[in-house]
């Protein structure tokens, strides 16, 4: 493995490999077919979000975007991107979308923890454990104030708010109105997310009818 010095190129071919933070943050190219995290100085190498997942962070950065510009408090919400690495733990984890709130300017992204983590559950045991048990744990050890799990699954948004001691945990399901006070005046109407997801399957299982 290369130097912290050196620069290099992070590709599936790596996945793996042994990596310290340093190498990983020092990559300054990526084959960007694959989503990347660097796990107990392992880099981890998955497929991209799937079209449920990236409908539904779609809508809600929408929803941010429209409550920013619009919102007499809006500019509460310094900035949001989606596909977001978080250093945690000597980790760098993906966050499916995270919100930088309360600074009162752009967030320096590489520096500045975000206010809210956000993850979309994906299929299968193993990734719905490490997010509502990993993710969880390193995201508000890290300071996080907020992390959001969106589970079309399950049709539920699940919120743990911070710190890691004396955490609290809140559920929202379909027909429930999501506020936080890190975003005075934003409300999220859960059940949009989970539409979100649904008209893309129904679409999916149609053409494949078609």
């Amino acid at each position: 493995m290369s130097t912290a010095q050196d620069r290099f190129t992070i590709g599936p071919e790596l996945a793996g490999a042994l990596m310290t933070p340093e190498e990983f943050d020092s990559a300054d190219d990526w084959d960007e077919s694959y989503v990347y995290e660097l796990i107990s100085g392992i880099l981890v190498v998955t497929a991209p979000s799937s079209e449920g997942e990236r409908g539904p962070n779609e809508l809600l950065g929408h929803l941010l975007r429209s409550y920013e510009e619009q919102h007499p408090e809006g500019k509460a919400l310094d900035y949001t991107f989606p596909a977001q690495l978080v250093p945690v733990r000597g980790n760098r984890r993906r966050a499916d979308r995270v919100i930088w709130a309360g600074l009162g300017r752009l967030p320096a992204v590489d520096r500045d923890l975000p206010a809210i983590a956000i993850e979309f559950v994906s299929a299968g045991r193993r990734n719905r454990e490490r997010d509502f048990e990993a993710k969880r744990d390193e995201y508000l050890e890290a300071g996080i104030a907020e992390y959001w799990i969106v589970d079309r699954f399950r049709r539920e948004l699940t919120v743990f708010r911070g710190p890691a001691s004396g955490r609290a945990t809140h559920v929202l399901r379909a027909g429930e109105i999501y506020a936080t006070p890190l975003l005075p005046g934003f409300e999220l109407p859960v059940a949009r997310l989970f539409d979100e997801a649904d008209r893309l399957r129904e679409a999916k299982e149609q053409a494949r009818e078609d």
